[in-house]
């Protein structure tokens, strides 16, 4: 008899974590090229980081740097999670979990950041507010899921690590 410990296989409930590992990467996208490019473009970036302009602040060019590096940042990961979602790879879990925390930190981190430089406005506007509740809501269901479910401890097992076993030495002591 085979021992078979659940489920096993990209169905059930991982189809849902499916279609958001592959919709996620061309929804930042699609938010971010056009953003950031607009940016660029638009004479904002010149605006925001000369000295002496109206909008001027020293923060400004690091803040909006470091949003870039860490956006594009997860669009990378998140690309190479698909990767690792349809290998069935064994970090998968870890991946997506470590995701989920890294954004419930970045969102109010960098609202807290830009709430420095623009004290007049509130600290989380109903974009990010929007965002950061995506990011609970999704991590309330699928973290736990992750960590409990038969089918995912079943099916992102490739290339796991094995443990050779050591042989006892007779000579104990």
């Amino acid at each position: 008899m085979e021992n078979q410990i659940g489920p096993k296989g990209l169905g059930g409930w991982l189809i849902l974590v499916g279609l958001g590992v592959v919709i996620t990467p061309f929804r930042l996208l699609a938010i971010y090229v056009p953003l950031y490019l607009g940016i660029f473009k638009n004479g904002t970036w010149e605006a925001l980081t000369t000295a002496g302009s109206e909008s001027y602040h020293a923060l400004w060019g690091p803040l909006l740097v470091g949003e870039i590096l860490c956006n594009f940042g997860v669009i990378a990961v998140s690309i190479y999670m698909m990767y690792l979602y349809f290998a069935k790879h064994y970090l998968f879990p870890k991946f997506y979990i470590g995701l989920i925390i890294f954004s419930l930190v970045f969102i109010p981190l960098d609202a807290w950041l830009v709430s420095i430089i623009l004290p007049n406005q509130p600290m989380f506007d109903p974009s990010t507010l929007k965002e950061l509740a995506r990011t609970l809501i999704a991590g309330f269901i699928w973290v736990p899921y992750m960590l409990v479910s038969k089918r995912v401890k079943a099916t992102f097992v490739e290339k796991l690590p094995t443990i050779e076993a050591q042989p006892i030495s007779d000579n104990i002591g």
